[in-house]
């Protein structure tokens, strides 16, 4: 149990990522001092400090507000902290050497979750994209949630969203066994694709790390599972199991799928009713199989069926997941935080999908060197599903560089005529709007600085 009695501060070791943001924020509102490092400036960290948190760009311990550095006053912090940090970031030794009290974020949510009736969301992808829908349908209903979400929903302008109810939705990290921290009433588990492997190893390892996760659902609460990991899902004693998906046995389906203009009109099936002619103004089938889960979350929470198809109506998004920043005749321009192949699997399809016929240029930017060495044959043929592919050095987060490991072992896997490599900072100078038709960005790492500049260029040529 962490103690927060008599604490004054809290302190974060990574303050810039989408998830230690929200945290910060939370308890920024709760009254708490919060100061934190990261290694640059970002949009989320300017948002950060204009919420009167102190950030700071360099782990140089002199740096640290008087409360956190004082070592006489170490009892009245916290220190959180991301596993994502390296281990010879100057502050986090610090901290450590001068024994403060120090958490993983996954431990401070873990918290968080035991106290409150937490709608937790894992999967190797679909988490943010399902997450965001369930806070979304609680939100625009009278049952209300609070949520930490890993990515900035469109609808609230934020990552951190409090409200009155008892729920909490959660993302169920599945990085550094996070997701076994959560007590959660009810859980998604929307796909089981390996990934991670430098932590787990194999899939096996990994589908037995979900299935500890699931584990972890209180007696009396409930699991809803993508019905086509079901085989691979154990269920715990005590729980009620519910599969969704577009499949005819699944206990929540979608059907009689129809694509307007900008628009999909669709059925849900659910055990006990029919919820008809629910609008959809967002891209991509695989959008309305996440939402499938997400409506059978809020289902369970007391949502109605008239408020369910109110929230599907008026769903705009997560910034970065399928993010339309252009759409005018002739020029498209898409933004997306795919890095696994399955997830862009489903981002390129739901493009093609979508814009129909018309040729896609994509700008890939990996993300981790281990992920590169484990899926370079899987990114190398989903990539050959665009009309053009330029690729950017890999993104290495967290990891030191692998030998033998880069961008160039997808490039020569892949078999498009149309493919390059280039540097990030060739973009977006080297565009070539009058050869672009629609032109997609996928990556998680900090390809995402080159989103407004792309933006602009594009919007600026084709004003001329």
């Amino acid at each position: 149990m962490i103690e927060f009695k008599n604490i004054e501060g809290i302190y974060f070791v990574g303050i810039g990522g989408i998830g230690m943001s929200a945290l910060a924020l939370y308890f920024a509102k709760g009254g708490y001092s919060v100061a934190g490092y990261d290694r640059s400036e970002t949009r989320i960290t300017h948002s950060l400090t204009e919420s009167d948190c102190n950030v700071i760009y360099d782990d140089n311990v002199s740096a640290l507000p008087e409360l956190f550095g004082n070592i006489s006053k170490k009892d009245k912090v916290l220190i959180i902290y991301t596993p994502a940090i390296p281990v010879e970031n100057r502050i986090l030794t610090f901290f450590r050497s001068e024994e403060y009290n120090l958490y993983k974020r996954s431990e401070v949510l873990g918290e968080i979750s035991a106290h409150t009736d937490t709608l937790a969301v894992a999967g190797t992808h679909g988490k943010t994209t399902v997450s965001t829908m369930i806070a979304h349908l609680l939100k625009q209903s009278t049952v209300d949630c609070s949520a930490f979400l890993g990515g900035i929903s469109k609808n609230y302008g934020s990552n951190l969203l409090l409200g009155e109810s008892r729920y909490t939705v959660m993302e169920a990290d599945e990085f550094d066994r996070s997701f076994h921290r959560l007590k959660p009433l009810m859980a998604v588990v929307t796909s089981l694709d390996a990934d991670h492997l430098d932590i787990y190893g194999d899939r096996v390892t990994m589908v037995k790390a979900y299935n500890e996760f699931c584990g972890k659902i209180r007696k009396g609460g409930n699991l809803v599972v993508n019905h086509k990991i079901r085989k691979e899902i154990v269920v715990p004693e005590g729980v009620s199991c519910f599969t969704y998906g577009l499949e005819a046995d699944a206990d929540f389906r979608a059907s009689d799928i129809e694509r307007g203009e900008d628009y999909y009109t669709f059925n849900i099936k659910t055990p006990e009713t029919n919820i008809n002619d629910l609008h959809f103004a967002f891209p991509g089938i695989v959008n309305i199989e996440n939402f499938t889960a997400a409506i059978a979350i809020a289902l369970m929470c007391g949502v109605t069926e008239s408020e369910v198809k109110k929230g599907v109506l008026l769903f705009q998004g997560v910034n970065r997941r399928f993010d339309i920043r252009i759409n005018q005749p002739g020029l498209t321009y898409v933004d997306d935080y795919a890095h696994h192949p399955e997830e862009i699997r489903a981002c390129i399809t739901s493009v093609k999908e979508y814009f129909e016929g018309r040729k896609i240029t994509g700008i890939f930017q990996p993300h981790l060197f281990s992920r590169t060495r484990d899926h370079a044959e899987g990114f190398a043929a989903i990539l050959d599903q665009l009309d053009e592919t330029i690729l950017l050095p890999i993104y290495p987060a967290r990891e030191k560089p692998i030998i033998g490991v880069s961008s160039e072992m997808i490039l020569v896997k892949m078999k498009s005529g149309k493919k390059s490599l280039l540097k990030k900072e060739d973009i977006p100078d080297k565009l070539d709007v009058s050869k672009l038709d629609v032109l997609i960005t996928i990556g998680a790492g900090d390809i995402d600085q080159l989103v407004k500049p792309i933006e602009e260029k594009l919007k600026k040529e084709r004003a001329r």
